[in-house]
């Protein structure tokens, strides 16, 4: 039997996991300090910025996903954002309606795309 590789074990790589709620009006509320790092904007510039000023154009029927997401509560996939600089981020997401009716997503980075 092989020893296991010491690398592996002294530096292991774990994806960061980002946060976001957006309220009913489909802006951010609450965002985690690595989802600011992630899209290239503060916390101030963030908190009130409706949510698809941050999804690629072409990516998504909002309107459409919101109705859904709406009816199931909870929701999984992949969304394509795009970063302050303009190159896009495909993230893989999980996101669900709060008691407060504020939607949480927790998103792990799939891609950058410049």
């Amino acid at each position: 039997m092989r020893p296991p590789r010491r690398d592996f074990f002294e530096s292991p790589k774990v994806a960061p996991t980002y946060t976001a709620v957006v309220d009913r009006d489909h802006k951010y509320v609450d965002v985690s300090e690595s989802f600011c790092e992630l899209v290239g904007y503060k916390m101030e510039e963030l908190i009130g910025m409706p949510y698809d000023r941050l999804t690629a154009v072409d990516s998504a029927d909002i309107p459409t996903t919101y109705r859904l997401f709406s009816k199931l509560g909870y929701m999984h996939g992949l969304w394509m954002l795009v970063h302050r600089t303009g190159y896009r981020i495909l993230v893989r997401y999980e996101a669900w309606l709060r008691p407060d009716k504020n939607v949480q997503s927790n998103l792990e980075l799939v891609q950058n795309i410049l």
